[in-house]
């Protein structure tokens, strides 16, 4: 009785885990998560690529700033880094927490 009832409970299933099917809450909190973690990792993305892409022309062009230049990209990409990690963050709580239940 008492592992059925855990079983069954809110805490080990998502709470629109019997009608899986149907477009729910929790359907929709990960369409929005996928949406999120895939738009914050464009961005950061070409970001990426055009700076790596300068810093190698800017040290091709002065070979004797290549310590000052590869400094500011470590940086830079450290940064762009972080707003990846936090829609990634987003999208976990937008998948954990689903915010589009109705309180009880």
């Amino acid at each position: 009785m008492i592992i059925n009832d855990l079983l069954n409970s809110a805490f080990f299933y998502p709470p629109s885990f019997i009608d899986f099917l149907s477009f729910s809450s929790y359907s929709i909190s990960v369409i929005v998560a996928g949406l999120a973690a895939g738009f914050a990792s464009i961005g950061p993305g070409i970001g990426q690529g055009t700076i790596v892409g300068q810093v190698v022309e800017g040290i091709a062009r002065q070979p004797e700033a290549e310590g000052k230049i590869r400094g500011t990209l470590l940086l830079s990409l450290t940064f762009m880094e972080a707003l990846t990690i936090y829609g990634l963050v987003v999208a976990l709580t937008l998948l954990f927490t689903n915010p589009f239940l109705p309180l009880t």
